[in-house]
């Protein structure tokens, strides 16, 4: 069996992940697949002294406003 990420055959005795999905991935593929193969949403951003969160960018921002645009555009 081989890792669905990367496709190097996982070696046994060694950490293995089972995704939901029903993916076997190597410990060190598991950020990969969850960015490529589930794309949650994210805000990139910083965090200032005080320990607050400062966004940049939000995925889902973008994924609205194309929504709002193309509805937009629908009335017209």
């Amino acid at each position: 069996m081989n890792c669905i990420v990367c496709g190097n055959p996982l070696i046994y005795g060694r950490v293995v992940f089972h995704c939901a999905c029903g993916a076997f991935i190597h410990a060190y593929c598991w950020d990969r697949h969850i960015l490529q193969a589930h794309r949650p949403s994210f805000e990139i951003g910083s965090v200032n002294l005080d320990g607050e969160f400062i966004p940049r960018e939000s995925r889902e921002g973008k994924q609205l406003a194309k929504t709002q645009v193309t509805e937009e555009q629908r009335s017209q």
